[in-house]
């Protein structure tokens, strides 16, 4: 089966070609893929595609006309495809549900470390010969409150992490995991959850519901000076309210992997360019905000298991049986 790649990255094509061939023949494209990008499916059977792909109403209709009939994401988030569209159109998406919840929580730990005890800031003076430690005290982890809002495996994998720190961990999701109630995790309510921690960190699926989940109200709810984690989705996020509470000096810190406006940002170097996202650069201008590209699921062992559960759901599409990444569309009205 022939399938085309896009938003293919070096980091990633190695592995996805030895996951896939001989069984398929992987035509990659750096470029995205939206409506107007489509026509480079040309030819082949599905497409390959990764979280900031926008496979909307058109561009489904699109790919339908030029007979493709498969969509695998290399991700396990699918809030960017239209899927009642992709039902109508006799398409099959699968995902990749889960492939290492280690690397996510480990990044989301990482912020949090070098958020807190401002190792990136230390590490450029060092580099100047300034060895000045004014401005650098952070605080100890052991004792303080974290709140982790979905508890996922990623979700659960760092509020475990933080248990070892020595932290009381609160979580708010309405599927308790009965592992971490077991290990102590306690369940409140979202509203509890933000007033009572010093660190905030967000791990659950972006939805209707959890869309700006963080906005203007949740914001003032929170502790003055708690921590702010984001290594879900962006649009958990009201990155406008964001700003608003940093620029009021409410947050001691702000720590994301995910941006509500990546995809024309992230995954591209764009050095040498101007960013024309002025909120995006307002943001970037605060010292206690510290921002990853969207690398949180970037190890050897998460891609292993991104690429070869995409192998499992193209073979599966080839061969007409059920993707065990299959996803559905929702029930109407759901």
């Amino acid at each position: 089966m022939i399938v085309s790649v896009f938003s293919s990255r070096p980091y990633e094509r190695a592995m996805l070609d030895e996951a896939c061939t001989p069984a398929h023949t992987l035509r990659h494209h750096e470029a995205s893929l939206d409506a107007s990008t489509a026509a480079l499916a040309a030819g082949a059977q599905a497409v390959c595609v990764f979280v900031n792909d926008r496979l909307d109403a058109g561009c489904l209709q699109h790919l339908s006309r030029l007979g493709i009939r498969g969509i695998a994401l290399r991700c396990a988030g699918f809030n960017n495809v239209d899927l009642r569209e992709a039902e109508r159109l006799g398409m099959v998406v699968a995902r990749v549900p889960a492939y290492s919840p280690n690397a996510v929580a480990e990044h989301t730990a990482a912020l949090l470390l070098t958020l807190n005890r401002k190792t990136h800031r230390a590490y450029n003076r060092v580099r100047e010969q300034n060895f000045s430690l004014d401005g650098l005290m952070g605080f100890d982890l052991v004792g303080k409150v974290v709140g982790v809002i979905g508890t996922g495996k990623i979700g659960a994998c760092f509020a475990r992490i933080m248990q070892g720190f020595g932290c009381r961990v609160l979580a708010a999701d309405p599927n308790p995991d009965p592992a971490c109630v077991s290990s102590g995790v306690s369940y409140v309510s979202t509203e509890t959850l933000l007033s009572q921690s010093d660190i905030v960190s967000l791990h659950c699926p972006l939805t209707p519901d959890t869309s700006h989940l963080i906005n203007e109200r949740s914001l003032s709810r929170m502790k003055n000076g708690a921590i702010l984690l984001n290594t879900g989705r962006g649009a958990l996020v009201d990155t406008r309210a964001l700003i608003s509470a940093l620029k009021r000096g409410v947050l001691g810190g702000v720590g994301l992997d995910v941006y509500e406006e990546e995809a024309d940002l992230f995954f591209s170097d764009l050095s040498g360019t101007i960013i024309q996202d002025d909120v995006f650069v307002r943001l970037m201008t605060f010292p206690n905000v510290l921002i990853t590209a969207h690398q949180g699921f970037l190890t050897r062992e998460a891609m292993r298991g991104i690429t070869e559960m995409t192998a499992a759901n193209l073979m599966a599409m080839e061969q007409g049986s059920t993707p065990p990444g299959l996803l559905r569309a929702p029930k109407p009205g759901v």
